[in-house]
């Protein structure tokens, strides 16, 4: 339960950011004082939400108190309090949620990245299922996807394929996918049926902007060079693809559409991502050194998620979640329900830590 003074202060702020706003300050001051708003908002909406109950609550306890109250008002206090208790409880634990400390990158549109692995073309074919799951949870959830470069499978899928997707909180909700995903299937190749497995390793990177990494142009090489495709008058014509060297990092992206002024602008975008990347990892592994208990490593070289096809079942291995839902979920319209999970088990983790704490 957080202290009435804190309580006090969460609404006397959320109230001097909406006068501030009001007074048409400055662009920049503006988008900041917006930003803050939207996230006190939700707290103090919950705050009286909770307020309202535990007022309700005094109320009848009040009743119950009084010796003039006939035994039937008492009575229908008494049944209605037990309700009431048990939503100050949900709106307290709701409001605990709120109030934890927040990844700054949640608010922040994606870059995903999606590698075939260990499988040969069955693993490429796998990494394009995965893909167009993402691609049309994406769609449903009002997102969108724009695809920065590829490299298509020779029977399919992709060996690489790297996309900007952007919406309301798209990395906070796609964060947690960042790792191996194995399949068990038989591949359409497969003439005997055997079950195979294979695998591919998928990275959700939160989209950097300009003021989150400085990018100096010497610190950059850039090189042009002719687009490879599968034919067709405009592919090897122009030196159009563009390489970008982040010589400090050694970083390497490149995009290979038809415009060399977009490939630019999208290998930038590209380099500005990983690099930012790289800091919070930096800064993830600094806070998993020094407390115990850290939740989310960034290590994505273990296997988290199994999609076994003939028992139409997908397991997540970091929180023992199993759903028969694979069709579902392959498809792009299951997704929700183990993001969900998965952002509750956080969540959960972090309230414990946070216990440890004090």
């Amino acid at each position: 339960m957080l202290p009435p003074e804190k309580i006090e202060q969460l609404v006397s702020r959320h109230a001097e950011v909406a006068r501030l706003m009001s007074e048409n300050p400055d662009q920049e001051t503006y988008v900041k004082l917006a930003k803050e708003y939207a996230e006190l908002d939700p707290v103090v909406i919950k705050i009286g939400e909770m307020q309202a109950a535990q007022s309700e609550f005094a109320d009848l306890a009040g009743m119950l108190a009084d010796g003039d109250t006939d035994a039937e008002m008492k009575e229908m206090a008494q049944a209605e309090m037990e309700p009431l208790k048990a939503a100050i409880e949900e709106h307290e634990a709701e409001l605990q949620i709120l109030l934890l400390p927040r990844d700054e990158a949640d608010a922040k549109n994606a870059i995903l990245e999606i590698r075939a692995g260990t499988g040969g073309s069955e693993a490429a074919l796998f990494a394009g299922d995965l893909f167009r799951m993402y691609q049309r949870h994406a769609e449903t959830s009002g997102w969108k996807v724009d695809v920065l470069s590829e490299s298509a499978g020779e029977v399919g899928g992709y060996k690489e394929i790297i996309a900007s997707i952007n919406g309301t909180g798209v990395f906070a909700r796609l964060k947690f996918e960042s790792g191996v995903h194995r399949v068990q299937r038989v591949p359409e190749t497969e003439s005997g049926g055997r079950v195979h497995t294979s695998a591919a390793t998928v990275a959700v990177l939160p989209e950097a902007e300009d003021v989150d990494i400085e990018i100096r142009n010497e610190d950059i090489r850039i090189d042009t060079m002719r687009a490879s495709g599968a034919g067709g008058q405009h592919v090897n014509t122009t030196d159009s693809a563009v390489r970008i060297t982040h010589i400090p990092t050694g970083v390497v992206v490149l995009s290979t559409e038809k415009s060399q002024h977009q490939n630019r602008a999208n290998a930038m975008k590209e380099l500005r991502t990983r690099l930012y990347d790289m800091e919070r990892q930096k800064v993830d592994q600094e806070r998993a050194d020094s407390r115990k208990g850290q939740v989310g490593s960034g290590d994505r070289s273990e296997r988290i998620r199994t999609y076994n096809f003939p028992q139409g079942r997908v397991s997540d291995h970091r929180i023992n979640l199993t759903l028969y839902k694979l069709d579902k979920m392959i498809a792009g319209e299951g997704l929700d329900e183990m993001l969900d999970a998965l952002i509750t088990d956080h969540q959960a983790n972090l309230l414990a830590s946070l216990g440890d704490e004090v």
